[in-house]
C-alpha cells in the first residue's frame, strides 16, 4: 500500500501513524522483525533521518523495540496492540458520529442507518 503522505503534518507522525496501522492491523505481528530504516525510508520515499525518528519514537512507546545487532522488533505485547486497536477504533467511531451529527443526524438515526447498511450487506453476500 502507497505511504500517502500530505504535507500539513510533520511527516514522522504520519510514518509513525502508519507503521503502528500496520502493526495493529496484522501486517506485522508480534515479535516480527521491522525492515532496516533504509528500507522503509526507500519505500515510503522519505529521508532515513525522518524514518528513524519516527521509528524512534514507536520505540518510546514500547510498540518497536531494537536489538542492538539484529535490528527493530514489534513488541510481543499483544495486550498492548489489542488495546491500541480498540482505541483507534473507538476514535473512528467518535469522529463518525460528531460528522453524522454536523450532517444533522441524531445518534439514534445514525444508529439505525448502520444496521441499514450492515443488513444490505448481509443480503447481498448471502445471494
Amino acid at each position: 500500500m502507497p505511504w500517502n503522505l500530505d504535507n500539513d503534518r510533520p511527516i514522522y507522525l504520519q510514518l509513525m501513524e502508519r507503521i503502528q496501522h500496520d502493526i495493529i492491523s496484522g501486517v506485522y505481528q508480534p515479535g516480527d522483525k521491522l525492515p532496516s530504516v533504509r528500507d522503509l525510508a526507500v519505500e515510503a520515499a522519505v529521508n532515513p533521518n525522518t524514518m528513524q525518528k519516527a521509528l524512534s519514537e514507536l520505540e518510546r512507546c514500547g510498540l518497536v523495540y531494537s536489538q542492538r545487532t539484529s535490528g527493530r522488533f514489534i513488541t510481543d505485547d499483544t495486550a498492548m496492540i489489542k488495546k491500541m486497536r480498540t482505541e483507534l477504533a473507538q476514535e473512528h467511531i467518535r469522529d463518525f458520529f460528531d460528522q453524522m451529527r454536523k450532517l444533522g443526524f441524531s445518534d439514534r438515526d445514525t444508529l439505525e442507518m448502520i444496521r441499514d447498511t450492515i443488513r444490505g450487506i448481509n443480503n447481498e453476500t448471502n445471494t
